[in-house]
């Protein structure tokens, strides 16, 4: 059974709590995605699970998968003829190299065996119709729709782009919770795959599309535990929106009723600087704070003949962005790891005009918790004293993103146990802490919990996250769906 329908219906959205944000003035929300294109045809949900057009606007290509390339659900079991085919077909590619050292119970390895080309399949079918922030609503669907067909009963987030569904196993056991996010980056895909992005400025380049198919394949594994009695507790699968973007989307899950009763909770996260069986794991933080900032200056505006006239916001603009990073840096502790970067700045349109609006944006980043507390209020002092010979006005907008995940270590006790059934002693690997930030973060404000890193690295390939050129080596997809299982039995297993 899902999260209580009450919950999910009674939600506000998460852009509306005050804590996520603060800032000089109340200004408009330029934070929300423009949609990659226009909805084609609508898609619903099978039985309860409908779409409602309040919710389906402005939303991409309906994901449908083709012919031949449904996952199988167990309302359609292949057959193991053409499972059998089709798993000798991706042993061939390499999918079957990845080691195991202890097998999943009750038969669940040779269940996965069958799924894996479907699951597979629908890894590709999700990077080929991304969807950006905010508009995951036809991958939401594709995610219910699939969790419905193995007798399961998912629930949409109030918005219709999130997805939430218990594993009902034991009632007296624990909640453990699984996360993955649906949603996919602003950048043209670049990649020359088959599965390349159909969508254009549209991307999976950060892999939330394997996170997705992975959290899949394990609730439909440990489903078939359940209907066997053998779960010893509820797995809740939570399918989140918007991690990308701000307000994140892990609030609104929370804000759903998401965490009610769970007592840990888990996820991976892509990392191609691993290769594929290597799991990254850290006690501690293991990413770092991500906010926000906006700084806009506004003057008179002039004549660039005559710039004592009036005030130079151009000049202005080139203080703020070389001066402030640095001065903000002597204002903290130096093992702070702080990081103030601009990556948008703007000003004018004429070579002999003095404009009268001038902006720039970028991100702060912290690995201190401390120091990210204190941010914004240094932040905002800075640019005012920068600015203020200038004699600009200025309007600081500072959004508060989200904290450094910070992994608890009886749950990384978890997932060392997990990785060394899945993959042998020597699948666990030591990670550093990372300037990148995730909204997992938010979930272990609430409950204790861990992410850890998969390793999806190909060979010879020199690709980051959030570049358009990156993919992943699939044979972390069956690698990634044996651990998440292992770490649910082990977690309800105390």
């Amino acid at each position: 059974m899902a999260a209580s329908e009450g919950g999910l219906s009674s939600a506000r959205y998460a852009g509306e709590r005050s804590y996520q944000e603060i800032r000089d003035v109340v200004s408009s929300d330029h934070y929300q995605n423009d949609v990659a294109q226009r909805h084609r045809r609508r898609s619903t949900l099978s039985g309860s699970h409908p779409i409602h057009s309040d919710r389906e606007f402005d939303v991409t290509s309906a994901l449908q998968l083709p012919a031949g390339s449904r996952p199988a659900s167990s309302g359609s079991p292949r057959s193991e003829s053409a499972a059998g085919s089709e798993t000798a077909g991706l042993a061939a590619e390499g999918f079957e190299t990845t080691p195991r050292a202890e097998p999943l119970p009750f038969g669940l390895d040779q269940a996965l065996d069958l799924r894996l080309p479907d699951l597979i399949a629908t890894r590709r079918f999700l990077h080929a119709h991304p969807e950006l922030s905010g508009q995951e609503f036809e991958t939401a669907a594709l995610v219910a729709r699939e969790l419905s067909a193995a007798g399961l009963a998912p629930r949409l987030l109030p918005k219709g782009n999130g997805v939430i569904c218990d594993v009902e196993g034991r009632s007296d056991g624990p909640v453990v919770a699984l996360r993955a996010d649906l949603d996919a980056l602003p950048l043209t895909d670049l990649k020359d795959v088959p599965y390349r992005s159909t969508v254009d400025g549209a991307c999976h380049a950060c892999g939330h599309d394997v996170h997705t198919t992975i959290v899949l394949g394990a609730g439909l594994l440990l489903a078939r535990l359940a209907e066997q009695g053998e779960l010893d507790g509820r797995v809740r699968l939570i399918f989140q929106p918007a991690e990308e973007i701000l307000p994140c989307g892990s609030l609104e899950v929370i804000e759903a009723g998401g965490l009610t009763d769970v007592s840990q909770i888990f996820a991976l996260h892509c990392d191609p600087n691993l290769p594929v069986g290597r799991i990254g794991l850290r006690v501690g933080p293991i990413t770092a704070a991500a906010d926000n900032i906006t700084v806009r200056l506004t003057g008179p505006g002039g004549h660039t003949a005559r710039p004592h006239l009036t005030v130079d916001l151009v000049d202005a603009l080139g203080r703020l962005v070389t001066e402030v990073p640095a001065l903000v840096n002597r204002r903290v502790p130096a093992n702070s790891g702080l990081l103030l970067v601009f990556g948008q700045a703007s000003a004018g349109t004429r070579y002999n005009v003095i404009p009268n609006e001038a902006m720039a944006a970028g991100t702060l980043r912290v690995l201190d918790r401390d120091t990210w507390e204190q941010a914004p209020k240094i932040v905002t002092q800075v640019v005012r004293d920068v600015v203020a010979p200038t004699g600009a006005a200025v309007d600081v907008e500072y959004l508060r993103g989200r904290p450094p995940v910070v992994n608890d270590a009886h749950a990384i006790r978890i997932l060392t146990a997990a990785t060394v059934a899945t993959l042998g002693p020597d699948g666990a690997a030591e990670t550093p802490q990372s300037m990148g930030g995730e909204d997992f973060s938010w979930y272990l404000e609430h409950v204790p919990g861990a992410l850890a890193r998969l390793g999806v690295g190909r060979a010879a390939a020199d690709v980051d996250l959030h570049r358009a050129t990156f993919d992943v080596d699939e044979r972390a997809i069956a690698v990634g769906i044996r651990l998440l299982v292992q770490t649910a039995l082990t977690a309800l297993a105390g």
